[in-house]
């Protein structure tokens, strides 16, 4: 019996909704439970085939228990050897490489010492550094937050070099972005499971939690639809990721990649909606089962990126759209675009109310 283990922290509703999906399947020789872990010896295999990794970025215990697993041959979802290295700075450089559009961002040092090392550690870096061409590059207003974070956490809305600067000194061993804003005429944020299914969601960031995926505005075309899947399972292929959220400010007809970090993305049933937990449960158990079919026991069973792949084969990174041989499964929407709603709506329907001019949230 080969199983499918789903390591988790605080949330409830996507979690239980998965392993109940994968159980009423009934496949042959494949169930579904709760990790579950006593003890951790080095080079021991955990018993599971898959394990679906929802909280390790939070637990270090979880993220080194995982990586053992990982080389005793279970399939991780995501990889955590990974999962480890990636943060959202060389993101940003791979999607410039690759042809995706992403705000213009610079890396600024953390304002306090990181614990155990003092002003000399820091001998290679000038100081001042020259925050006027830094100013200039990105431009104000301007957004600062975490290279490496998540979850909305310590990110500001800068005005000008005064705000940065105030704002910078509470910030303290946090290594931080500076990114230009992107005023949006549009904002996507979009589901990839296993580098092949896409599900594009309005979502309209400065809404309550609860609400930012109710939006109403149909969008403006297919090709913008269509450019949005390209540019998701584009990323998410070369960055290797089997389960991420990708988000789109579109400005001028332009989407623009916001955040595509996102490994243990919000799948609540409170904040995504009835019919997208839907999707990201059925699309997860269903993607899950076929990982655990393909498993094979003491071997590396884990999914690397063609960022990876191509480095460590010393092949240059190329812009194709996606990998050679890659079988892409229909798109599932959330969402019609501007044109197909009108040409199916109901000849007294109302037309929705403008959107209002928008700001990005990073």
């Amino acid at each position: 019996m080969k199983k499918i283990g789903i390591l988790f922290g605080q949330e409830r509703s996507f979690p239980e909704a998965v392993i109940k999906r994968i159980n009423e399947k009934a496949e042959k020789g494949i169930t579904a439970e709760v990790v579950k872990i006593d003890k951790m010896f080095q080079n021991t295999p955990l018993d599971y085939a898959v394990i679906i990794d929802r909280i390790s970025q939070d637990v270090p215990f979880y993220r080194a228990s995982l990586k053992n697993a990982a080389i005793t041959g279970t399939a991780v979802i995501n990889n955590p050897f990974w999962w480890s290295a990636d943060e959202k700075f060389f993101n940003n450089a791979l999607a410039e490489q690759i042809g995706v559009p992403v705000p213009k961002t610079a890396l600024i040092p953390s304002r306090q010492h990181p614990t155990g090392t003092t002003r000399e550690s820091f001998s290679n870096l000038t100081m001042p550094l020259d925050w006027d061409a830094i100013f200039e590059y990105t431009g104000f207003p301007a957004y600062m937050k975490p290279f490496d974070g998540g979850g909305w956490r310590d990110v500001y809305k800068l005005h000008d070099k005064e705000d940065f600067f105030s704002k910078h000194g509470g910030t303290e061993q946090l290594v931080m972005l500076l990114q230009e804003e992107i005023i949006f005429e549009e904002y996507f944020r979009c589901y990839c499971i296993g580098g092949k299914h896409v599900r594009i969601m309005q979502y309209e960031p400065r809404n309550p939690h609860h609400l930012r995926y109710e939006v109403g505005k149909a969008p403006s075309s297919e090709k913008l639809l269509k450019t949005i899947e390209e540019y998701t399972l584009k990323l998410c292929t070369y960055l290797g990721y089997d389960f991420n959220t990708v988000e789109f400010a579109v400005r001028d007809g332009i989407p623009i990649a916001i955040d595509f970090c996102n490994p243990a993305p919000d799948a609540d049933i409170k904040s995504v909606g009835q019919e997208n937990f839907d999707w990201v449960v059925e699309t997860t158990a269903n993607y899950a089962i076929e990982r655990a079919k393909a498993q094979k026991p003491g071997q590396d069973n884990l999914t690397w990126g063609k960022y990876v792949k191509s480095s460590a084969a010393g092949l240059p990174l190329t812009t194709e759209a996606l990998p050679k041989g890659i079988k892409v499964s229909p798109t599932i929407k959330a969402v019609k675009p501007k044109d197909e709603v009108k040409a199916k709506a109901p000849a007294k329907a109302k037309t929705a109310a403008p959107a209002k001019k928008a700001t990005s949230k990073k």
